[in-house]
């Protein structure tokens, strides 16, 4: 079999909080070792100098990393990035802040990684390229005559065309991005999304659902959502539930029903909505029969609009909490760090509502791991926003729109009020769909329609 070649913005190269990797990362890295693989990335340090790749090995896959300048990451990383291409992708182009010379910067950091990549690449490599960071990077290894099987996945969403076309420089782009043999996107609409932007801005055509054509090449398109290990993060769940940080909290509700949100604290996720619909809820609701734990650690906080963000949460949080809190009780609790994933699966097995409503996601695993740490016999609700990717696969959660706080508020009135009987019917049915999945099949699935010939004796870990 072929080696694997992976290439993303960061590289979690083992260390002693290697077990701390999200899940998707875990299965690269499972693949990688099954099979020889090396992971190309961004080392996440800024150095006063671009250098040359530091290249380690360990458990037969070797981490290649880059450091990148000062003016690199201002221009590349926060600038066209997470200051452009994010908003842009999740339908928020008021947030975006663009700047020429970080469109600039973007392009080339994505060929200094094309040029330190392709002299460690051999013939017979598979190539995997991973999010918005590196749009431009299947045109630049063409570019450099690479013919390898390279494959290209979106973890984000994918707006329609109209949305894309607010992002300067975004038409070359996609030919960049047309340079890849497949493009893997997490939802059906995500990807005819792509396909529609590709066909008026880039030029392409579509002979068929699943193939563009461009350049005289034609491009595969697919659709694979990420999985989790369902049946691993459900022992986890049940084993953390008897643990101290959840019995702590089980003692602290006093009998009152939990309410838990579990982000990033991005603009994307739509926490200010989240906690004005709370508060329609405690309106509506007298005495102390619930309470709302927001978990939402830090993230891009050189980012302006994540700054402001947080100013505004501590804002709304402390006036919910002054007006209906009591001096020995508070109705909302803001945690605004992270916490350990064992310590969340516990906190999730003790929820009745799990509220999981970005205003756009590429997926959004949160969903189904607070499905996975139910309780089958007391499963608690799933209040799910319809613009999250898992909404297309979790359709018996209660389906909100994020940006109607008033009928977010009444599914969280429904969650807390659910019969038994009906919330163990809703559970099975997410349950059932998420069960036999994982990471490792979701990786599988993409480099069996990368190279279908080269995959063709590995055994599925499961379907994605």
């Amino acid at each position: 079999m072929s080696r694997i070649v992976v290439v993303s913005n960061r590289v979690p190269v083992p260390s002693g909080n290697a077990g701390q990797a999200g899940g998707l990362a875990v299965a690269l890295l499972g693949l990688m070792e099954r099979r020889g693989g090396l992971w190309f990335g961004w080392s996440g340090a800024v150095s006063d100098r671009a250098g040359s790749p530091a290249l380690t090995h360990r458990r037969g896959v070797g981490y290649a990393t880059l450091d990148l300048t000062e003016a690199e990451h201002r221009g590349y990383y926060t600038g066209y990035s997470n200051g452009v291409l994010w908003p842009m992708l999740h339908g928020l182009p008021h947030l975006m802040a663009f700047r020429r010379q970080d469109l600039e910067t973007y392009r080339r950091v994505n060929r200094r990684f094309a040029d330190n990549l392709v002299p460690m690449l051999r013939p017979d490599d598979r190539i995997w390229v991973h999010d918005y960071h590196l749009l431009s990077l299947p045109g630049a290894l063409r570019e450099h005559g690479v013919e390898n099987a390279t494959g290209f996945f979106l973890h984000v969403p994918f707006p329609a065309p109209d949305a894309v076309t607010v992002a300067p420089g975004i038409r070359r782009l996609l030919q960049d991005l047309l340079a890849a043999d497949l493009l893997g996107f997490q939802t059906a609409a995500d990807r005819d999304n792509f396909a529609a932007a590709a066909i008026e801005l880039a030029g392409a055509s579509r002979p068929a659902a699943d193939r563009l054509a461009h350049g005289g090449r034609s491009v595969h398109l697919g659709v694979f959502p990420a999985e989790i290990a369902a049946r691993e993060f459900a022992a986890t769940a049940e084993a953390q539930a008897k643990e101290e940080p959840a019995q702590l909290l089980r003692r602290s509700l006093n009998g009152q029903a939990l309410l838990l949100g579990v982000d990033r604290l991005d603009p994307t996720k739509g926490l200010p909505d989240r906690l004005e619909a709370f508060r329609r809820v405690l309106a509506r609701r007298p005495g102390r029969t619930a309470t709302f734990l927001q978990v939402a650690a830090p993230s891009r906080e050189d980012v302006a609009a994540y700054r402001r963000l947080r100013n505004e949460l501590n804002a709304c949080a402390g006036a919910i909490n002054s007006e209906y809190g009591e001096p020995h009780w508070l109705p909302l609790r803001m945690l605004a760090r992270a916490q350990p994933r064992d310590t969340v699966a516990g906190f999730m097995r003790l929820a009745r509502v799990g509220v999981v409503t970005p205003l756009r996601d590429g997926m959004n695993l949160v969903a189904k791991e607070f499905i996975a740490a139910q309780d089958p016999r007391d499963p608690g609700v799933l209040v799910l926003s319809r613009f999250a990717g898992a909404a297309a696969q979790l359709t018996s959660a209660l389906l909100v729109n994020p940006h109607d706080a008033e009928g977010v508020a009444e599914a969280l009135h429904m969650a807390l009020d659910m019969p038994l009987e009906e919330r163990r019917a809703r559970w099975q049915a997410a349950w059932d769909v998420i069960a036999d999945a994982s990471p490792e099949g979701w990786g599988e699935t993409f480099l069996r329609s990368l190279a279908p010939e080269d995959l063709a004796g590995v055994p599925t870990a499961g379907a994605a």
